[in-house]
This record gives structure tokens, sequence and C-alpha cells, in this order.
């Protein structure tokens, strides 16, 4: 864990974001069901995660088992009200013509990850029995390391992931949110694959889809690089800089079902980035002038959270008091704010984010 220092002040421990990648993940997404009891059960489940977590990886100290926990805007509102994140939001959903990046239900998160399966699998267990009857599954799933780092397309995928304190400076909040720094943001998303017709196409059309060579895993040369490359539209610069975020990709399926995806979850430090990458893809940049892949891929579910400190759950009492009705309403009327569903989504005029040192005015106001 790191712990992120702010104007010589420290903010705490942060979760285990920008931990190595490992081979085995479960993403697990809940609601919480009404009533102040279950309200209670997640909050103690918050403030005991950590210990859960050591029972667990005890069990096998070089299985690099890790938990990182978020939580969704309304639910927010409802175990913690004011203060609030500064970018906290529900997903913003990015539809044109058949390509639609959907937004479904999500409270929390636990994106569970270790070397080993029965690892994640334990902890998932033991949070599960915590939260019985407190919450309801919205998504689970079983990811796993496809061979050499790829997905279930063929191709190398995480391969610009920054590292160090790259990565710190990509995920953690830092000044422009004083009170959350050393948080983060993640958006999920899965994707199912028509393999069946991504496996009719050649090598040479699928490499100028995702921008980069198959079996290298070298990006191609401008000259030869659609703009409508995938690797193209997810590149996002502001004032000459590349803006990075880190994702933590992870195939899954089931054969005997026809089943085969994508589970992408990319961290920042602001969501901005990769709602900007999402609009790029779905819309187009310039619009029209969309990702190819989603020809392939359909997003099925999407969603975003927050990522508090550990030290910040750690903190957290079963009896926190609730958040006063007034500041409750208040919140929830703008988290239920209608997500921007246009096919010509306007950036701003000069093609920018507007987050400089992520400092910048609030994004799609």
């Amino acid at each position: 864990m790191a712990s992120e220092t702010i104007s010589g002040q420290t903010s705490g421990i942060s979760q285990l974001v920008s931990a190595p990648l490992t081979r085995a993940a479960i993403f697990l997404i809940v609601t919480i069901n009404s009533g102040d009891e279950n309200r209670a059960a997640v909050l103690s489940l918050c403030a005991d995660l950590s210990a859960l977590l050591r029972a667990v990886g005890f069990r096998d100290l070089e299985g690099a088992l890790s938990c990182i926990m978020g939580i969704g805007s309304q639910a927010w509102d409802r175990l913690f009200g004011l203060p609030r994140p500064a970018e906290l939001h529900p997903f913003r959903e990015f539809r044109s013509g058949p390509r639609h990046a959907v937004s479904t239900p999500g409270d929390l998160i636990f994106h569970i990850r270790a070397k080993r399966m029965d690892l994640c699998f334990e902890l998932a267990t033991q949070i599960m029995a915590r939260l019985e009857g407190a919450v309801t599954i919205a998504d689970e799933v079983h990811g796993f390391r496809y061979f050499d780092e790829r997905d279930l397309l063929g191709f190398v995928d995480g391969t610009e992931n920054p590292t160090g304190s790259v990565a710190e400076d990509a995920v953690f909040i830092g000044g422009e949110n004083p009170a959350f720094a050393g948080g983060s943001y993640v958006i999920v998303q899965k994707y199912l694959h028509n393999l069946d017709a991504w496996n009719k196409l050649p090598t040479e059309a699928q490499e100028k889809i995702i921008g980069r060579t198959k079996v290298a895993d070298i990006e191609l040369d401008d000259s030869v690089k659609p703009t409508s490359a995938h690797s193209a539209l997810t590149t996002i610069e502001e004032e000459g800089r590349e803006i990075k975020i880190l994702r933590d990709n992870m195939p899954f399926g089931r054969p005997g079902h026809g089943e085969f995806g994508t589970y992408f979850i990319g961290y920042s430090r602001s969501p901005r980035t990769i709602e900007q990458m999402l609009e790029n893809m779905f819309i187009g940049r310039p619009p029209g002038n969309y990702d190819r892949i989603l020809d392939f891929s359909t997003a099925v579910t999407g969603s975003l959270f927050f990522i508090p400190t550990a030290t910040f759950l750690d903190d957290i009492s079963p009896d926190h008091l609730a958040p006063a009705a007034s500041s409750g309403e208040q919140n929830s009327a703008a988290a239920s704010a209608p997500v921007e569903t246009s096919t010509s989504t306007a950036p701003s005029k000069d093609g920018s984010l507007g987050i400089g040192s992520l400092k910048g005015g609030n994004f799609h106001e």
C-alpha cells in the first residue's frame, strides 16, 4: 500500500491499486439492500476487510492476495453523505447507433486478485458470508490470465500500463481533492466477443483494428495505423502529455455456453480520462470515426466507483450515523441526473479533456 503526501500532510494508506498484475481475479459487484441493518452490515465489513484479507492471505504469503473495495455514487450518499469525492457520479452512458456503453447497477465492487484462484475464491466466500442478506449480487466474473497476457481476441492486453511512480501519479488523487487524496476512481465494463466473426478476419485486418501487431505486440506506425484503431482512440493527451490510466483487464468465459469476453477495469485519479476514451470509442473522434472493435465486442455492463484509502475503510465505525435526510436527498438528486447518450457529445474546442494537472473544471457539464 502507498501513503500519499499532499502539501506536507500524509493522506493515509492507499489501497493496492497499483500492485503488480496477477494470474487470477474475481470481480464482485453488489447492491445494498434497503434497511438500516443492511447499511450497518456493510459498514462493519468496511472496517474488517483488512483483517479478512490478512486471515486468508496468511495461508499463502507468496500468493499476493489483495482486495480493492470501491463504492458507487448512490451508495456513498447512503453510507457516508457529505463530504463526497468530487468526481463520483453514476456511470455515464455513451450511445451512437448500435454501439452503447450501458450503465448497470452497482453499489460496491470487490476486485479480488492473487496468483492463485483458490485464494480469490476463499476471500470472496468470506466477504459474501459477512454480507449475507445485506446485499444482492449484481455481477460476478472469474478472470484468468491467458497465455502471455493476451485477451481472447489474441492480442496482448495492457502493454502501455504505467509502472512505479508514474502509475501512482496516474491513479491516486492528489491536491485537486485534498479531502480524498490517496483515493482513486475505477470504471468497469464487461465485454462479450463474437469470436466466430472476429476469427474470420485476416490477421492484418485485426491488427489495424487494434493498432498493434498480433504476434510481436508492436504498435503500428502512424503511417499505416488507422485513426479509428483502438490504440489511437484510447490515447488521451493534454497539453502534449499523455494522461495514463492503469488497466487490469482479464479474459473470462464459458466455452460450453459460447461466452467469451474481456472484463475491462481501469483505475484513474479522474474518471474523465476513461470517459473520454469511451466517448472516442463509442461515438468517435471525430463523431463517426469509432472503434471498429465494437463491431465484434458488446458492452453488457458499466459502473463507476470511488476507491477510498485503506485508512478510510479501517477507521469506519459500524454505528456511523446515517447522513442527514437533506444531504442524502440532495446528493441522490445529483447522482440521478440524466447521463448523456447523445450521438454527438461535444468536446471542448481544442479537443482536450481540460484536466491538465487534473485540477480542471467538471467534465460534461
